[in-house]
Protein backbone atom coordinates (compact mmCIF):
# COMPACT_ATOMS: atom_id res chain seq x y z
CA UNK A 1 0.00 0.00 0.00
CA UNK A 2 1.18 3.26 -1.01
CA UNK A 3 2.43 5.92 1.70
CA UNK A 4 -0.61 8.10 0.75
CA UNK A 5 -3.03 5.37 1.91
CA UNK A 6 -1.36 5.97 5.57
CA UNK A 7 -0.99 9.08 5.72
CA UNK A 8 -4.88 9.27 4.90
CA UNK A 9 -5.41 6.46 7.51
CA UNK A 10 -3.71 8.20 10.03
CA UNK A 11 -5.22 11.85 9.40
CA UNK A 12 -8.42 9.93 11.07
CA UNK A 13 -6.39 10.13 13.93
CA UNK A 14 -5.71 13.87 13.48
CA UNK A 15 -8.02 17.60 12.54
CA UNK A 16 -6.65 17.90 8.98
CA UNK A 17 -8.43 20.50 6.72
CA UNK A 18 -10.88 19.09 4.06
CA UNK A 19 -8.04 21.00 1.34
CA UNK A 20 -5.36 18.97 2.55
CA UNK A 21 -6.91 15.50 2.84
CA UNK A 22 -8.49 16.66 -1.04
CA UNK A 23 -4.62 17.07 -1.69
CA UNK A 24 -3.89 13.11 -0.74
CA UNK A 25 -7.18 12.34 -2.47
CA UNK A 26 -5.64 13.34 -5.64
CA UNK A 27 -2.38 12.12 -5.22
CA UNK A 28 -3.58 8.39 -4.42
CA UNK A 29 -6.13 8.27 -7.17
CA UNK A 30 -4.87 10.54 -9.53
CA UNK A 31 -5.18 9.25 -13.02
CA UNK A 32 -8.20 6.86 -12.07
CA UNK A 33 -9.99 10.18 -12.11
CA UNK A 34 -12.67 11.13 -14.46
CA UNK A 35 -11.67 15.11 -15.63
CA UNK A 36 -14.82 15.99 -13.89
CA UNK A 37 -13.44 14.16 -10.73
CA UNK A 38 -10.36 15.58 -10.85
CA UNK A 39 -11.57 18.92 -11.43
CA UNK A 40 -14.09 18.99 -8.33
CA UNK A 41 -10.97 17.86 -5.72
CA UNK A 42 -8.68 20.16 -7.26
CA UNK A 43 -11.51 22.65 -6.04
CA UNK A 44 -10.79 21.54 -2.85
CA UNK A 45 -7.21 21.00 -3.00
CA UNK A 46 -6.13 24.65 -4.61
CA UNK A 47 -6.91 25.72 -0.88
CA UNK A 48 -4.34 23.11 0.60
CA UNK A 49 -1.58 24.21 2.62
CA UNK A 50 0.74 22.37 0.27
CA UNK A 51 -0.81 24.93 -2.46
CA UNK A 52 -2.35 27.80 -0.42
CA UNK A 53 -0.94 31.78 -1.02
CA UNK A 54 -0.48 31.63 3.34
CA UNK A 55 0.75 27.75 3.42
CA UNK A 56 0.08 28.18 7.13
CA UNK A 57 -3.33 28.08 9.34
CA UNK A 58 -3.80 29.74 13.00
CA UNK A 59 -6.10 26.30 13.95
CA UNK A 60 -4.46 22.90 15.18
CA UNK A 61 -4.12 19.79 13.00
CA UNK A 62 -5.19 17.70 15.40
CA UNK A 63 -7.75 17.94 19.04
CA UNK A 64 -6.83 18.21 22.47
CA UNK A 65 -5.69 15.17 24.24
CA UNK A 66 -5.68 14.66 27.58
CA UNK A 67 -1.86 15.22 29.54
CA UNK A 68 -0.91 12.17 30.67
CA UNK A 69 0.52 11.48 34.30
CA UNK A 70 4.10 11.27 32.96
CA UNK A 71 5.56 13.60 35.77
CA UNK A 72 3.99 11.03 38.39
CA UNK A 73 5.31 7.99 36.43
CA UNK A 74 8.48 9.64 36.76
CA UNK A 75 8.27 10.80 40.90
CA UNK A 76 7.31 6.71 41.40
CA UNK A 77 10.04 5.80 39.96
CA UNK A 78 12.43 8.20 42.29
CA UNK A 79 10.40 7.70 45.23
CA UNK A 80 10.19 3.39 45.00
CA UNK A 81 12.80 0.94 45.26
CA UNK A 82 10.75 -1.51 42.92
CA UNK A 83 8.64 0.63 40.96
CA UNK A 84 8.35 -0.89 36.75
CA UNK A 85 9.77 1.32 34.26
CA UNK A 86 6.94 3.14 32.28
CA UNK A 87 7.90 4.38 29.10
CA UNK A 88 5.50 7.13 27.79
CA UNK A 89 3.31 5.34 25.26
CA UNK A 90 2.69 3.43 28.61
CA UNK A 91 2.15 6.31 30.68
CA UNK A 92 -0.33 7.17 28.65
CA UNK A 93 -2.69 3.75 28.92
CA UNK A 94 -4.98 4.51 31.94
CA UNK A 95 -5.35 0.69 32.22
CA UNK A 96 -1.69 0.17 32.27
CA UNK A 97 -0.98 3.33 34.78
CA UNK A 98 -3.57 1.77 37.24
CA UNK A 99 -1.87 -1.57 37.08
CA UNK A 100 1.41 0.53 37.93
CA UNK A 101 -0.33 2.77 40.73
CA UNK A 102 -1.81 -1.03 42.38
CA UNK A 103 1.71 -2.55 42.19
CA UNK A 104 3.52 0.63 44.32
CA UNK A 105 1.06 0.20 46.48
CA UNK A 106 2.34 -3.48 47.42
CA UNK A 107 5.48 -1.84 48.33
CA UNK A 108 3.72 0.02 51.42
CA UNK A 109 1.10 -2.61 51.74
CA UNK A 110 -1.53 -0.49 50.51
CA UNK A 111 -5.04 -1.30 48.85
CA UNK A 112 -5.71 0.70 45.63
CA UNK A 113 -8.07 2.97 46.34
CA UNK A 114 -7.97 2.93 49.66
CA UNK A 115 -6.67 6.16 50.30
CA UNK A 116 -8.31 7.69 53.41
CA UNK A 117 -5.43 9.12 55.55
CA UNK A 118 -7.16 8.57 58.62
CA UNK A 119 -8.59 5.10 58.13
CA UNK A 120 -6.45 3.39 55.32
CA UNK A 121 -3.17 3.84 56.62
CA UNK A 122 -1.12 1.20 58.86
CA UNK A 123 -0.18 2.03 62.47
CA UNK A 124 3.51 1.51 63.67
CA UNK A 125 2.71 -2.51 64.65
CA UNK A 126 0.52 -3.21 61.37
CA UNK A 127 3.74 -1.81 59.88
CA UNK A 128 5.65 -4.18 61.60
CA UNK A 129 3.72 -6.86 61.24
CA UNK A 130 3.87 -6.66 57.69
CA UNK A 131 7.77 -6.11 57.34
CA UNK A 132 7.84 -2.51 56.46
CA UNK A 133 11.31 -1.43 57.76
CA UNK A 134 10.85 2.58 57.23
CA UNK A 135 10.35 5.02 59.25
CA UNK A 136 6.45 7.20 59.67
CA UNK A 137 7.51 9.80 58.23
CA UNK A 138 8.49 8.06 54.84
CA UNK A 139 5.57 5.88 55.29
CA UNK A 140 2.95 8.59 55.48
CA UNK A 141 5.03 10.11 52.19
CA UNK A 142 4.48 7.73 49.76
CA UNK A 143 1.11 6.40 51.18
CA UNK A 144 0.20 10.64 50.65
CA UNK A 145 1.64 10.24 47.06
CA UNK A 146 -0.14 7.14 45.91
CA UNK A 147 -3.43 8.57 47.61
CA UNK A 148 -2.60 11.82 45.13
CA UNK A 149 -1.49 9.65 42.12
CA UNK A 150 -5.12 7.85 42.28
CA UNK A 151 -7.14 11.18 42.26
CA UNK A 152 -4.78 12.20 39.49
CA UNK A 153 -5.94 8.35 37.57
CA UNK A 154 -9.28 8.95 37.99
CA UNK A 155 -9.18 12.84 36.54
CA UNK A 156 -7.06 11.31 33.87
CA UNK A 157 -9.53 8.41 33.32
CA UNK A 158 -12.17 10.72 32.73
CA UNK A 159 -11.08 13.13 30.34
CA UNK A 160 -9.88 10.57 28.12
CA UNK A 161 -13.64 9.35 28.37
CA UNK A 162 -14.56 12.98 27.49
CA UNK A 163 -11.74 13.29 24.46
CA UNK A 164 -13.38 9.92 23.30
CA UNK A 165 -16.88 11.37 23.32
CA UNK A 166 -15.41 14.33 21.09
CA UNK A 167 -14.82 12.07 18.79
CA UNK A 168 -17.44 10.07 18.34
CA UNK A 169 -19.06 13.82 18.59
CA UNK A 170 -17.00 14.73 15.31
CA UNK A 171 -16.78 11.62 13.04
CA UNK A 172 -18.63 9.04 14.79
CA UNK A 173 -16.52 5.57 15.36
CA UNK A 174 -14.13 6.82 12.78
CA UNK A 175 -10.95 6.25 15.29
CA UNK A 176 -11.67 3.03 15.86
CA UNK A 177 -11.25 1.81 12.47
CA UNK A 178 -9.15 -1.01 11.45
CA UNK A 179 -5.94 -0.48 8.94
CA UNK A 180 -7.48 -3.96 7.37
CA UNK A 181 -10.71 -2.81 6.63
CA UNK A 182 -9.54 1.03 5.80
CA UNK A 183 -7.35 -0.32 2.81
CA UNK A 184 -9.25 -3.44 1.29
CA UNK A 185 -10.78 -0.44 -0.81
CA UNK A 186 -9.21 2.46 -1.91
CA UNK A 187 -11.89 4.39 -2.93
CA UNK A 188 -13.98 3.98 0.59
CA UNK A 189 -10.59 4.85 2.40
CA UNK A 190 -10.51 8.32 0.33
CA UNK A 191 -14.47 8.51 1.10
CA UNK A 192 -13.71 8.03 4.34
CA UNK A 193 -10.64 10.31 5.22
CA UNK A 194 -12.37 13.46 3.41
CA UNK A 195 -15.63 12.99 5.16
CA UNK A 196 -13.91 12.58 8.30
CA UNK A 197 -12.25 15.83 7.45
CA UNK A 198 -15.28 17.32 6.47
CA UNK A 199 -17.25 16.42 9.90
CA UNK A 200 -13.99 17.10 12.06
CA UNK A 201 -14.07 21.01 11.01
CA UNK A 202 -15.20 23.77 14.00
CA UNK A 203 -18.52 25.23 14.17
CA UNK A 204 -18.99 28.94 13.17
CA UNK A 205 -20.73 31.33 15.43
CA UNK A 206 -23.67 31.54 13.49
CA UNK A 207 -27.28 31.79 14.13
CA UNK A 208 -28.24 29.47 11.56
CA UNK A 209 -27.48 26.18 10.88
CA UNK A 210 -23.77 24.62 10.39
CA UNK A 211 -22.66 23.41 6.39
CA UNK A 212 -22.97 19.53 6.38
CA UNK A 213 -20.90 17.64 6.54
CA UNK A 214 -21.37 15.86 3.41
CA UNK A 215 -20.53 18.05 0.18
CA UNK A 216 -20.43 17.31 -3.47
CA UNK A 217 -16.77 15.87 -3.18
CA UNK A 218 -17.80 13.09 -0.50
CA UNK A 219 -20.69 12.76 -2.80
CA UNK A 220 -18.76 11.87 -5.52
CA UNK A 221 -16.22 9.79 -3.31
CA UNK A 222 -18.81 7.78 -2.06
CA UNK A 223 -20.36 7.40 -5.56
CA UNK A 224 -16.80 5.80 -6.92
CA UNK A 225 -17.07 3.22 -4.08
CA UNK A 226 -20.28 2.46 -5.10
CA UNK A 227 -19.57 1.58 -8.60
CA UNK A 228 -16.90 -1.39 -7.35
CA UNK A 229 -18.46 -2.01 -3.39
CA UNK A 230 -16.82 -4.58 -1.26
CA UNK A 231 -18.10 -5.90 2.35
CA UNK A 232 -14.85 -4.81 4.11
CA UNK A 233 -15.63 -1.19 2.31
CA UNK A 234 -19.35 -1.24 3.84
CA UNK A 235 -18.11 -1.58 6.94
CA UNK A 236 -15.36 0.63 7.22
CA UNK A 237 -17.81 3.25 5.92
CA UNK A 238 -20.40 1.96 8.09
CA UNK A 239 -18.01 3.65 11.12
CA UNK A 240 -18.27 7.18 9.52
CA UNK A 241 -21.83 7.28 8.32
CA UNK A 242 -24.09 4.32 9.81
CA UNK A 243 -27.35 5.51 7.73
CA UNK A 244 -29.48 2.61 7.11
CA UNK A 245 -28.52 2.19 3.21
CA UNK A 246 -24.68 2.22 4.61
CA UNK A 247 -25.28 -0.31 7.41
CA UNK A 248 -28.00 -2.73 4.74
CA UNK A 249 -25.02 -3.98 2.95
CA UNK A 250 -23.50 -5.54 6.17
CA UNK A 251 -23.44 -8.95 6.48
CA UNK A 252 -25.84 -9.62 9.87
CA UNK A 253 -22.93 -10.70 12.13
CA UNK A 254 -21.47 -7.07 11.35
CA UNK A 255 -24.61 -5.73 12.06
CA UNK A 256 -24.81 -6.94 15.17
CA UNK A 257 -21.24 -6.46 16.42
CA UNK A 258 -22.09 -2.49 15.39
CA UNK A 259 -25.10 -2.69 17.14
CA UNK A 260 -23.13 -4.01 20.46
CA UNK A 261 -20.44 -1.03 19.60
CA UNK A 262 -23.08 1.54 19.69
CA UNK A 263 -25.13 0.35 22.34
CA UNK A 264 -21.56 0.65 24.81
CA UNK A 265 -21.19 3.73 23.81
CA UNK A 266 -24.26 5.27 24.72
CA UNK A 267 -23.99 3.71 28.35
CA UNK A 268 -20.55 5.20 28.33
CA UNK A 269 -21.73 8.22 27.26
CA UNK A 270 -25.16 8.58 29.32
CA UNK A 271 -22.91 8.24 32.28
CA UNK A 272 -21.50 11.27 31.45
CA UNK A 273 -25.14 13.16 30.69
CA UNK A 274 -26.09 12.09 34.32
CA UNK A 275 -22.71 12.93 36.08
CA UNK A 276 -22.52 16.84 33.94
CA UNK A 277 -26.40 17.06 34.88
CA UNK A 278 -26.15 16.60 38.42
CA UNK A 279 -23.77 19.10 38.75
CA UNK A 280 -25.31 22.01 36.43
CA UNK A 281 -28.22 24.27 36.81
CA UNK A 282 -29.25 25.05 33.53
CA UNK A 283 -32.89 24.82 32.48
CA UNK A 284 -33.87 21.89 30.23
CA UNK A 285 -37.03 24.09 28.49
CA UNK A 286 -34.68 26.69 26.94
CA UNK A 287 -30.87 25.36 27.20
CA UNK A 288 -29.63 28.60 27.88
CA UNK A 289 -26.03 28.71 29.51
CA UNK A 290 -25.78 29.85 33.20
CA UNK A 291 -22.61 31.26 34.72
CA UNK A 292 -21.15 27.84 36.33
CA UNK A 293 -22.82 25.27 34.01
CA UNK A 294 -20.34 23.08 32.51
CA UNK A 295 -21.32 23.85 28.40
CA UNK A 296 -18.22 22.28 26.85
CA UNK A 297 -18.59 19.09 28.40
CA UNK A 298 -22.50 19.02 27.95
CA UNK A 299 -21.97 19.93 24.30
CA UNK A 300 -19.53 17.21 23.72
CA UNK A 301 -21.46 14.61 25.35
CA UNK A 302 -24.68 15.58 23.83
CA UNK A 303 -22.96 15.54 20.38
CA UNK A 304 -21.66 11.90 21.28
CA UNK A 305 -24.99 10.94 22.38
CA UNK A 306 -26.84 12.13 19.22
CA UNK A 307 -24.17 10.40 16.84
CA UNK A 308 -24.11 7.30 18.79
CA UNK A 309 -27.93 7.35 19.19
CA UNK A 310 -28.38 7.91 15.05
CA UNK A 311 -25.61 4.65 14.55
CA UNK A 312 -27.91 2.72 16.82
CA UNK A 313 -31.08 3.65 16.07
CA UNK A 314 -29.80 2.62 12.51
CA UNK A 315 -28.81 -0.98 13.03
CA UNK A 316 -32.18 -1.61 14.95
CA UNK A 317 -33.88 -1.02 12.26
CA UNK A 318 -31.94 -3.13 9.69
CA UNK A 319 -31.66 -5.90 12.26
CA UNK A 320 -35.03 -5.72 12.64
CA UNK A 321 -35.41 -4.67 16.07
CA UNK A 322 -38.77 -2.30 16.01
CA UNK A 323 -40.27 -4.15 19.13
CA UNK A 324 -37.21 -2.93 21.43
CA UNK A 325 -37.27 0.81 19.73
CA UNK A 326 -41.01 0.49 20.44
CA UNK A 327 -40.62 -0.17 23.97
CA UNK A 328 -37.36 2.05 24.38
CA UNK A 329 -37.63 5.19 22.49
CA UNK A 330 -34.21 6.95 22.77
CA UNK A 331 -34.56 10.84 22.79
CA UNK A 332 -32.11 13.35 21.59
CA UNK A 333 -29.83 15.73 23.63
CA UNK A 334 -30.41 19.26 23.45
CA UNK A 335 -26.83 21.48 23.20
CA UNK A 336 -26.14 24.20 25.14
CA UNK A 337 -26.88 27.81 23.51
CA UNK A 338 -24.36 30.85 24.50
CA UNK A 339 -27.41 33.51 25.80
CA UNK A 340 -25.75 36.01 23.40
CA UNK A 341 -26.23 33.68 20.31
CA UNK A 342 -29.95 33.01 21.58
CA UNK A 343 -30.41 36.93 21.52
CA UNK A 344 -28.87 37.15 18.25
CA UNK A 345 -31.51 34.70 17.11
CA UNK A 346 -34.31 36.14 18.75
CA UNK A 347 -33.40 39.60 17.13
CA UNK A 348 -33.12 37.89 13.50
CA UNK A 349 -37.07 36.76 13.68
CA UNK A 350 -35.98 33.33 15.01
CA UNK A 351 -38.03 31.26 18.49
CA UNK A 352 -37.26 28.24 20.48
CA UNK A 353 -36.43 25.31 18.39
CA UNK A 354 -39.38 22.96 18.85
CA UNK A 355 -36.92 20.18 19.27
CA UNK A 356 -36.27 21.61 22.84
CA UNK A 357 -39.57 22.02 24.11
CA UNK A 358 -39.69 18.21 23.12
CA UNK A 359 -36.35 17.33 25.16
CA UNK A 360 -37.90 18.93 28.00
CA UNK A 361 -40.86 17.54 28.45
CA UNK A 362 -39.35 13.59 27.57
CA UNK A 363 -37.62 11.76 30.67
CA UNK A 364 -33.65 12.49 30.70
CA UNK A 365 -32.99 9.21 27.67
CA UNK A 366 -29.84 8.49 29.85
CA UNK A 367 -32.75 7.47 32.84
CA UNK A 368 -34.62 5.65 29.78
CA UNK A 369 -31.33 3.72 28.80
CA UNK A 370 -30.54 2.70 32.49
CA UNK A 371 -34.28 1.29 32.37
CA UNK A 372 -35.09 3.76 35.42
CA UNK A 373 -37.51 5.38 33.32
CA UNK A 374 -39.82 4.79 30.41
CA UNK A 375 -40.47 6.43 27.38
CA UNK A 376 -42.32 4.20 24.32
CA UNK A 377 -42.19 5.37 20.45
CA UNK A 378 -46.39 5.99 21.00
CA UNK A 379 -45.17 8.81 23.63
CA UNK A 380 -42.04 10.37 21.65
CA UNK A 381 -44.92 10.30 18.73
CA UNK A 382 -47.64 12.26 20.98
CA UNK A 383 -45.03 14.70 22.24
CA UNK A 384 -43.84 15.46 19.30
CA UNK A 385 -47.14 16.03 17.33
CA UNK A 386 -47.87 18.01 20.34
CA UNK A 387 -45.05 20.63 19.35
CA UNK A 388 -46.06 20.67 15.84
CA UNK A 389 -43.17 18.35 14.53
CA UNK A 390 -42.80 15.68 12.58
CA UNK A 391 -41.37 12.46 14.55
CA UNK A 392 -39.85 10.87 11.56
CA UNK A 393 -38.75 13.64 9.60
CA UNK A 394 -36.84 15.02 12.46
CA UNK A 395 -35.16 11.58 13.57
CA UNK A 396 -36.88 11.31 16.83
CA UNK A 397 -38.44 7.81 16.67
CA UNK A 398 -36.58 6.83 13.49
CA UNK A 399 -33.02 7.09 11.36
CA UNK A 400 -32.82 10.31 9.35
CA UNK A 401 -33.77 9.84 5.58
CA UNK A 402 -32.25 10.90 2.50
CA UNK A 403 -28.84 13.07 2.83
CA UNK A 404 -29.01 15.56 0.47
CA UNK A 405 -24.95 16.61 -0.52
CA UNK A 406 -24.16 20.56 -0.30
CA UNK A 407 -21.39 22.25 -2.80
CA UNK A 408 -17.81 22.44 -1.29
CA UNK A 409 -17.26 25.41 0.81
CA UNK A 410 -13.54 26.27 1.72
CA UNK A 411 -13.02 26.16 5.38
CA UNK A 412 -12.42 29.50 7.33
CA UNK A 413 -9.95 30.43 9.68
CA UNK A 414 -12.00 30.56 13.09
CA UNK A 415 -11.34 32.79 15.90
CA UNK A 416 -13.70 31.19 19.02
CA UNK A 417 -16.21 30.77 16.10
CA UNK A 418 -15.66 34.06 14.22
CA UNK A 419 -14.45 34.49 10.27
CA UNK A 420 -11.45 35.74 10.08
CA UNK A 421 -9.63 36.17 6.67
CA UNK A 422 -5.90 35.80 7.45
CA UNK A 423 -4.23 33.14 9.55
CA UNK A 424 -1.63 35.58 11.25
CA UNK A 425 -4.32 37.43 12.07
CA UNK A 426 -6.29 34.93 13.16
CA UNK A 427 -3.32 34.67 15.30
CA UNK A 428 -3.25 37.83 16.71
CA UNK A 429 -6.42 38.12 17.62
CA UNK A 430 -6.62 34.87 19.45
CA UNK A 431 -3.32 35.74 21.18
CA UNK A 432 -5.15 39.26 22.60
CA UNK A 433 -8.35 37.67 23.44
CA UNK A 434 -10.65 39.07 21.20
CA UNK A 435 -14.21 37.10 20.98
CA UNK A 436 -13.42 35.13 23.95
CA UNK A 437 -16.11 36.36 25.97
CA UNK A 438 -13.30 38.02 28.06
CA UNK A 439 -11.40 41.69 28.11
CA UNK A 440 -9.36 41.57 24.90
CA UNK A 441 -5.29 42.58 25.20
CA UNK A 442 -3.33 44.75 23.34
CA UNK A 443 -1.81 43.54 20.17
CA UNK A 444 1.93 43.47 18.82
CA UNK A 445 3.19 46.09 16.76
CA UNK A 446 3.20 44.00 14.10
CA UNK A 447 -0.68 43.54 13.47
CA UNK A 448 -1.98 45.40 10.52
CA UNK A 449 -5.13 47.23 10.27
CA UNK A 450 -8.64 44.97 9.79
CA UNK A 451 -12.11 45.29 9.72
CA UNK A 452 -14.64 43.78 11.99
CA UNK A 453 -17.84 43.33 10.08
CA UNK A 454 -21.62 43.04 11.79
CA UNK A 455 -24.73 42.66 11.17
CA UNK A 456 -27.96 45.15 11.63
CA UNK A 457 -27.92 43.60 15.19
CA UNK A 458 -24.50 44.24 15.98
CA UNK A 459 -23.76 40.41 15.83
CA UNK A 460 -20.07 39.86 14.55
CA UNK A 461 -20.01 38.11 11.14
CA UNK A 462 -16.08 37.86 10.23
CA UNK A 463 -12.90 39.96 10.41
CA UNK A 464 -11.14 40.76 7.36
CA UNK A 465 -7.64 42.19 7.09
CA UNK A 466 -7.09 45.21 5.15
CA UNK A 467 -4.16 45.95 2.28
CA UNK A 468 -2.16 49.05 3.25
CA UNK A 469 -0.34 49.99 0.09
CA UNK A 470 3.11 51.31 0.56
CA UNK A 471 3.94 55.01 -0.14
CA UNK A 472 6.03 55.82 -2.68
CA UNK A 473 9.28 58.11 -2.31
Amino acid sequence: MSSTLHTLFESLQRRMRPEDVAELVLTELGPELTRSQTNLLTKAACGSLKRGVHQLSSMAQDFERPTPPLRKTRKASELFTRAPVLSDEDAADVEKVSAFVSQLGTEIRKQFQKSDFAGDRLNKEARLSAGLEISRRRYNKLFRFLARFEEKLETYRLEQRKYEATRIAKSSLATRLSWADFSKSRDAACFIAYFTARRNRRSVFTNSSQDRALDEIADMLLTRFKEHPCTEGWRAIAHVLPDVDVVSHLPDADKMNLFVTWLAVLHDIADLLRRTWERSRFDRSTMVVQRGDDSSTWNTTAGAWNAARQGWLGLAHTLGMHDAVDMMCLGKVMRLMASDVVRWHARSGGGLEPDTLIWAELPPPWEVLTGRQRCTRSYVERVCRKHGVDPELKGWTSHPGQRRAVPFSPTPELVHGVVVSHPQLASALKKAGWFSGKSGKEFDDDVGPFVVRRDEQGAVLDVTAVEVEETRH
